[in-house]
């Protein structure tokens, strides 16, 4: 194994920005898929609807932090400091997201019960990419900063 080797101990150097966006926008589809798969299976279940995605939302959501802890930022250590912190920062961009996801319905005169496949792609759409974009600024200059 060479000097940067896990037998080491030291971490490998990190990411340039480029390879931790792609890493993080993978990342991203697959904790998506664990949501959106969980979500369905609980619906499908007749579990309550909130309930079910409060669960999914937190099994997605810890899927993307155990991941992109490990493969985009490189960080061995998650260290509860660093994991509450990612817990505010995405109750912080859920609200940020559903808070859009409204605002977009309501600029395109769209219901909010029932809006549509268009208002509500282009809702969903908005709002995730502005939730995204917070979510992987802030992982990279401040939670997992090093």
């Amino acid at each position: 194994m060479t000097a940067t080797g896990p037998t080491t101990g030291e971490r490998p150097a990190p990411l340039g920005l480029k390879a931790q966006i792609v890493r993080f926008v993978a990342i991203g589809v697959v904790a998506a898929a664990v949501d959106l798969g969980l979500y369905a299976g609980l619906l499908a279940l007749g579990t309550w609807a909130p309930l079910a995605k409060a669960v999914s939302f937190i099994c997605g959501t810890t899927t993307a932090y155990l991941l992109n802890r490990r493969f985009t930022f490189a960080s061995s250590s998650g260290g509860t400091g660093r994991f509450l912190g990612f817990v505010v920062l995405y109750g912080s961009t859920f609200a940020v997201n559903v808070g859009v996801a409204a605002l977009v319905l309501h600029v395109m005169d769209a219901p909010s019960v029932n809006p549509g496949v268009v208002a509500g792609f282009v809702s969903w759409f908005v709002a995730q990419a502005c939730a995204t974009t917070i979510n992987f600024v802030v992982m990279r200059t401040v939670i997992f900063r090093d």
